[in-house]
């Protein structure tokens, strides 16, 4: 009998970790362990930024200031990566070296029960941290090989010359800047006309012109019907008859939670595993954490749900969670998406009363080389005057949002706020200055 049992061997580890070294007999049940440490670390967030990092390198050389072309040795490129992830695979393991390490598939077949292949496991408290899957839309010819994900772009030797992506979300949008700025002629579609659905107009028109600066061409309101591999290359057909043809397709319409751990009527699943606000399912001491409980699918909102998780079963009262004060952020280059708290789209739509700054980047100089003149701050507080959220498209918004998450951490107002003095010449500048005009 373990105290805790986890499935699922991406984020989950950190709570396990935790758990063991408060003195807990624990167990982690991963699928592949050679994938230990999850989606995120192998074929997400963190190869994924690595790429775009070296795709960046390329599309800044094409410059008028430098002379001469380069390329991108993919080869080369792919070798590295494989390279982090056997080292992180490692440190991953050597951090679980007091946790119980049991490789296969976890299916919860009854209360405090699961079961990997063939055997079964008791556990007190039981943790679900299995992650989600792409999803590919019905009619679409996935083949992994002209037909691909974004699993099979982290693994590809040589370019495309053309590739069509199909879904404008975060993976899309990454995916479009990473092979337009490699020298690939990349083509965005989209289900629905507009760009950035639930940004400030002022931002969406800021991305669609980086868009067009980069020489992407953007498809709107062309769901696609199905896709197929020819001898002309892969043809699309969309829903309004029409099609063409591209070298390669990149499907990036979102995934779906990995629900098919629940061999149990105990715990409901909807759209994703059921839980309430302390991420319980609809059985006691079990839970459900990350992509697979449908709230948020962010590497970091798993941590944090682990970690938050781990502390209840050590009988301890965390903070709760506010999922909306978590940073939400689409990596494009050269400026990204970022956003925390509340929106312009949110308050609206709740008719909340909301005062609004808006700072552009163009009014600082740094904006000129660093790519940044549609880009856009943009802060939102409450009629007292306290910080609800914020809007930043800017190269390294990620970062750049940081602030905003601790200020919403913090209940800090925006007087409060104007008291942080930022350094000079920074982007972090616009975000103290669209401090002040609150």
């Amino acid at each position: 009998m373990y105290d805790v049992l986890y499935i699922g061997g991406g984020l989950n580890y950190a709570g396990a970790i935790v758990a063991a070294k408060n003195g807990l007999k624990v167990a982690l049940v991963e699928k592949e362990m050679d994938l230990l440490g999850g989606t995120c670390l192998h074929k997400g967030c963190i190869p994924s930024k690595m790429f775009l990092h070296y795709a960046n390198t390329l599309r800044q050389s094409k410059s008028p200031f430098f002379e001469g072309t380069l390329t991108l040795e993919m080869k080369t490129l792919v070798e590295k990566k494989n390279r982090l992830r056997q080292n992180a695979n490692k440190a991953v393991r050597t951090q679980c070296r007091e946790i119980d390490l049991i490789e296969g598939e976890g299916k919860l077949t009854a209360p405090h029960k699961v079961e990997v292949g063939g055997k079964t496991y008791e556990a007190k408290s039981i943790v679900i941290g299995t992650g989600s899957s792409a999803f590919i839309p019905e009619g679409i010819a996935y083949d992994r090989e002209n037909i691909i994900t974004s699993d099979e772009v982290l693994e590809m030797k040589q370019l495309p010359k053309t590739i069509a992506i199909y879904g404008d979300g975060a993976i899309g949008r990454e995916m479009a800047s990473f092979f337009v700025s490699s020298g690939a002629k990349v083509t965005l579609i989209s289900r629905h006309e507009g760009l950035l659905k639930g940004a400030h107009t002022l931002i969406a028109n800021g991305m669609q012109k980086q868009m067009d600066t980069l020489g992407i061409e953007h498809l709107g309101n062309h769901p696609v019907a199905k896709a197929r591999m020819t001898q002309r290359g892969v043809h699309v057909t969309f829903e309004d008859g029409s099609s063409r043809y591209f070298e390669t397709l990149l499907v990036a319409t979102g995934r779906r939670p990995n629900t098919g751990v629940i061999r149990t009527d105990a715990v409901k699943v909807g759209k994703g595993i059921v839980t309430d606000d302390d991420f319980e399912t609809t059985l006691s001491g079990h839970y459900a954490i990350g992509d697979c409980n449908g709230k948020l699918q962010l590497a970091h909102a798993a941590r944090a749900e682990a970690l938050y998780v781990t502390q209840k079963i050590l009988g301890r009262t965390p903070h709760r969670l506010n999922l909306s004060h978590v940073v939400k952020f689409m990596h494009t280059l050269p400026m990204s998406y970022a956003w925390v708290g509340e929106t312009r789209h949110t308050l609206e739509k709740r008719n909340a009363d909301f005062k609004e700054s808006v700072m552009p980047l163009n009014r600082f100089t740094a904006s000129v080389f660093h790519d940044a003149i549609h880009g856009m701050m943009i802060t939102y507080a409450d009629g007292e005057g306290f910080i609800l959220g914020a809007e930043i498209l800017a190269p390294d918004a990620e970062e750049l949002i940081a602030p905003v998450a601790m200020a919403l951490a913090g209940e800090m107002d925006a007087p409060l706020a104007q008291r942080t003095v930022m350094a000079h010449p920074t982007f972090s500048e616009a975000l103290e200055r669209s401090w002040f005009k609150l």
